[in-house]
């Protein structure tokens, strides 16, 4: 019931109250209690929340979400940029603390309520198959997410095809390590900008 509520009642009072905040926080939370699978189906829900509703431009989310791939951690914690980042009451440390706090906040309410639960859920079959048609799900998102916004912003045109699939061969085969990798993809970038 705690992870349920938040999930109804965030939608009716960022509608009733139209306020900013109350919509990020719905946006934020809904994105938190929605992601199963992994961090980069967040992407495009945290997307949704900020840059059409101008609390973040697009640019900014990119380049913190690029920050974000570039250091060890779930991608969870690129809540708590976005909130700092924001263009609202909220922001700066107060509103990364509140965003990092919306986002982890369904996790822990499923974790305490399932866990009692867990072992006898875990061994039915109907759970099993639920389970395995959303990873399935899961894998459609996040190609929705590479494509958009990642690929349609990033990639303009056969200069910026030939760097991400350098950037990517460096990574993949080359085992360059992902640091390296962020920091000669950004060099590229301004070499081919400039």
């Amino acid at each position: 019931m705690l992870f349920a509520l938040p999930l109804a009642l965030l939608p009716a009072w960022a509608a009733a109250s139209a306020s900013a905040l109350v919509a990020f926080f719905d946006g934020v939370y809904r994105a938190g209690a929605l992601v199963f699978g992994g961090g980069h189906v967040v992407l495009p829900l945290l997307q949704a929340t900020v840059v059409p509703t101008g609390l973040v431009d697009n640019a900014d989310f990119l380049a913190g979400y690029g920050a974000a791939q570039a250091v060890p951690g779930p991608l969870f914690t690129f809540a708590a940029y976005l909130g700092a980042v924001a263009q609202g009451p909220l922001h700066g440390w107060a509103g990364g603390l509140a965003a990092l706090a919306a986002i982890f906040l369904p996790a822990l309410l499923v974790l305490v309520g399932v866990l009692p639960f867990w072992e006898r859920l875990r061994q039915r079959r109907d759970i099993q198959t639920a389970l395995a048609g959303v990873n399935a799900g899961v894998v459609g998102i996040l190609l929705a997410a590479l494509y958009d916004p990642v690929w349609t912003s990033a990639i303009q045109g056969r200069a910026d095809f030939a760097l991400a699939l350098a950037a990517f061969g460096l990574l993949v085969v080359g085992r360059v390590p992902p640091v390296a990798v962020v920091a000669l993809a950004a060099l590229g970038g301004w070499l081919l900008a400039g």
